[in-house]
């Protein structure tokens, strides 16, 4: 079910908003798949590009992909077994360099987030509804399960968008 206004902060809206329907574990697996063939499709000099000084290559962002998918993935677990502990925010601009993803290939790093979103499913599919309408916090915000299982496939479909709106159409 979509997630109300009230079950994550307003900064995780515009994710919610890029899914499309209402059941998150068919877009988890129907967006990833578009996203295989994709990352499939991209040359290899174009996988080390970045479109400007300071911005992450397309492998850094493959690889932030799965560094916050495996956060939030364990921010779901703990509310859903009941957490009530506020937990840490992280820093995504320091994960991406300790990463080394841009020192990795992009075919390793696909096939490794293809891992990761199996786990996802996984996971996602042991959550009853109960589970689901469950909320925890994390930096400070409140945020259901289900808002995260939204989140997780948004995060993807936006930098996704990314790579093809400024990096693919500046690289050729």
């Amino acid at each position: 079910m979509r997630p109300t206004k009230d079950e994550a902060v307003p900064y995780y809206q515009n994710y919610i908003d890029k899914v499309d329907g209402d059941d998150f574990l068919i877009q988890m697996s129907l967006v990833h798949q578009a996203t295989q063939r994709f990352i499939k499709s991209i040359d290899n000099k174009t996988e080390e590009y970045s479109y400007a000084v300071g911005k992450w290559s397309i492998r850094e962002i493959i690889g932030h992909l799965m560094d916050t998918e495996r956060v939030f993935n364990y921010r779901a677990l703990r509310f859903a077994r009941g957490d009530e502990l506020n937990l840490h925010g992280f820093d995504h601009d320091k994960y991406v360099p300790a990463s080394k993803a841009d020192g990795r290939l992009l075919k390793d790093l696909a096939e490794e987030f293809q891992a990761v979103r199996m786990s996802t499913i996984s996971l996602f599919q042991s959550f009853d509804e109960e589970m689901l309408a469950k909320s925890g916090t994390a930096n400070d915000n409140k945020t259901t399960v289900n808002a995260l299982g939204f989140i997780i496939v948004g995060h993807e479909v936006h930098h996704i968008g990314v790579i093809k709106e400024r990096y693919l159409t500046v690289a050729y």
